[in-house]
């Protein structure tokens, strides 16, 4: 399997075709041993017609003992040939599991922080687990299916030198099978269609009921959230129901048509050696012919039911595989963009070969500029935006960070000029919505790398969290559950901040990073956070209490989106009573909250 390969993600057929070339030897080798194996099936029919007709006379041992030996041979051949093509075809399964899920880890990794805004958590394991299988299975058609095709017309070559009369009925029912089973088909992609739509809602639900589950019983709306589950569980199983509908009638048709067609094709034959026009070896290879096309027959209709799942199925990961990163394009050789490191950090990789060409970065320090606003962030500074409206300061600093569509600079470079892996190993975007893995506390703390005891007792220090360490029985080498469920709202967001500090990145821009935490804790992160970073390293915040505003540098109130005023903390609070509106009543809130 080639590591670089990219996944094709412009429709779902070509999707399909891509796991076929990506895997061509393999897939040839399973056309030819399907091939071998579905018409050496039909093979016996004739050679025991033969074995009547010239064995069965009298003084015609010897040609009754070589027929039999040559269908023996057959046997064991197809046998071999049976065993060789189901390995190969397991082996083809598995490539394209593996495939695609390597491929929707891949662009999840690219998609990074931008993933949870697109797509939820359900959904990806509902593509992640149903739709890879169903599209795995899709490909078992590549061997039986060349095979069933050349068997046929192999069975109808036999067949003109037996009975043309027998040959085009042959030739005719099959594809009156298929305008029998066609509608069904794509009736069956509909309810197909629909069925994994509402059942990727539903994981989705399941997924934030899972994990909301502690604020829910504070709130008392478990009951609640109980009941809208079940009544969206009724309608996925009720969707069920026709899906299997639709299913039971193509899989009947699939057994039943095939049989009706061999009896047609047996009654003819009979009919055609009590006249005389057959004789009694004809009319046993006839019926070989007949009851050996019922597999070749039924798998024409299973591989239509299956590849109209797996177009169902592939169109879900094509979609998926089609969601952009904020403010970047999907590059040329399908790398590039933003890792989904912790707190949005660089893996470390460098600009791949063959890819895109970026700018190089500032070699120094450098300040950053965001036109849609009007913010400029002076390198060494502690900058904080306090907005009218906290998505607006949240979409500067995406823009700032490079995860948004914009004009953004840093220095005199544009940053999508700039290779993602390089920015991100500089820059850092840290928000209250960045993953807490589970692990002990060190592993949440340190992320990919290791830091020494002084680096870890600083940041804890800075984000004023020593007090979580010292509650945990185990201290760093406590555990810690998944997003950090056993921990209050203000010790994970302290612990996010905590591993930003520990990444110790040129320029840091953090969302709210005392929004959960009580007046006290906040004025001492807010003295600590100026002390660590001011003048050593850039620090860009949101926020709108005067505790952190009055230890920044540089203050942006942003109105409508735009700069409205800049300044220190009290010369805003003197001079824009539309920014005193905005600090006092965020002070009013935190005593109302503090009360």
């Amino acid at each position: 399997m080639t590591a670089g390969a990219v996944a094709e993600h412009r429709g779902p057929v070509r999707y399909l075709w891509w796991l076929v070339v990506s895997q061509r030897r393999r897939a040839a080798a399973g056309s030819v041993l399907g091939t071998l194996s579905t018409v050496g099936q039909m093979l016996p029919p004739y050679v025991l017609s033969r074995a009547i007709d010239d064995g069965l006379a009298p003084g015609h041992w010897s040609a009754l003992v070589a027929w039999s030996a040559v269908l023996f041979g057959l046997g064991m051949t197809n046998s071999v040939l049976g065993t060789w093509r189901h390995r190969t075809m397991t082996k083809i399964r598995m490539d394209a599991t593996i495939r695609t899920v390597r491929a929707l880890v891949a662009h999840t990794l690219r998609l990074g922080a931008a993933l949870p805004r697109q797509v939820s958590a359900g959904e990806v394991v509902t593509i992640g687990i149903g739709d890879v299988a169903v599209i795995s299975q899709t490909l078992t058609m590549i061997g039986p299916g060349v095979g069933s095709v050349l068997a046929y017309g192999v069975v109808a070559v036999l067949l003109l030198d037996v009975s043309p009369l027998l040959a085009a009925v042959l030739l005719l029912g099959v594809p009156v099978l298929a305008v029998l089973v066609g509608p069904l088909l794509g009736r069956l992609e509909g309810v197909e269609a629909r069925y994994r739509e509402r059942e990727g809602g539903l994981a989705a639900r399941l997924t934030d009921l899972a994990g909301g589950l502690r604020v829910l019983n504070g709130l008392g709306g478990k009951e609640v959230f109980a009941q809208r589950y079940g009544q969206e569980a009724r309608g996925l199983r009720d969707e069920g129901y026709r899906v299997g509908a639709v299913t039971s009638w193509v899989q009947a048709l699939g057994v039943g048509l095939p049989t009706l067609f061999v009896a047609a094709v047996t009654w003819l034959a009979a009919r055609m050696a009590a006249q005389g026009t057959l004789t009694v070896g004809q009319l046993v290879a006839v019926y070989g012919y007949a009851a050996a096309l019922v597999v070749p027959v039924s798998f024409f209709i299973e591989a239509g039911y299956d590849f109209t799942r797996g177009r169902v199925a592939a169109r879900r990961v094509v979609r998926f595989l089609n969601l952009r990163p904020a403010g970047r394009g999907e590059q040329p050789d399908g790398r590039g963009g933003q890792p989904n490191g912790q707190d949005r950090q660089s893996d470390g990789r460098g600009e791949q070969p063959g890819g895109p060409v970026f700018r190089e970065p500032p070699p120094v320090p450098a300040v950053l500029r965001d036109p849609a606003s009007g913010v400029e962030v002076v390198p060494g500074s502690l900058t904080a935006l306090a907005g009218e409206r906290p998505e607006e300061s949240t979409a500067v600093l995406d823009r700032l960070g490079g995860f948004a569509e914009s004009a953004a600079t840093w220095g005199a470079v544009r940053l999508d000029a700039i290779d993602p892996v390089r920015l991100r190993a500089r820059l850092l975007v840290a928000d209250n919505e960045a993953d807490l893995f589970a692990g002990t506390l060190r592993e949440v703390v340190c992320g990919r790398r290791d830091r020494s005891r002084e680096a870890i007792d600083g940041a804890l220090h800075t984000a004023a969290a020593e007090d979580i360490v010292r509650g945990l029985p185990a201290g760093l080498d406590s555990p810690v559950a998944a997003q950090g469920r056993d921990l209050s709202g203000g010790q994970r967001q302290r612990l996010r901040l905590v591993r930003a500090l520990l990444a110790d990145p040129e320029v840091l821009l953090a969302a709210e990073p005392t929004s959960a935490v009580d007046a006290h804790t906040e004025a001492a992160m807010a003295a600590r956070l100026h002390a660590a970073r001011a003048g050593r390293r850039t620090t860009v915040l949101t926020t709108t209490s005067p505790l952190l505003l009055d230890r920044a540098d540089t203050v942006y109130y942003l109105a409508g989106g735009r700069v409205a005023a800049v300044g220190s903390h009290r010369e805003l609070l003197a001079a824009e009573p539309g920014y005193r509106r905005l600090v006092t009543r965020g002070a009013g809130e935190e005593a109302e909250a503090a009360g």
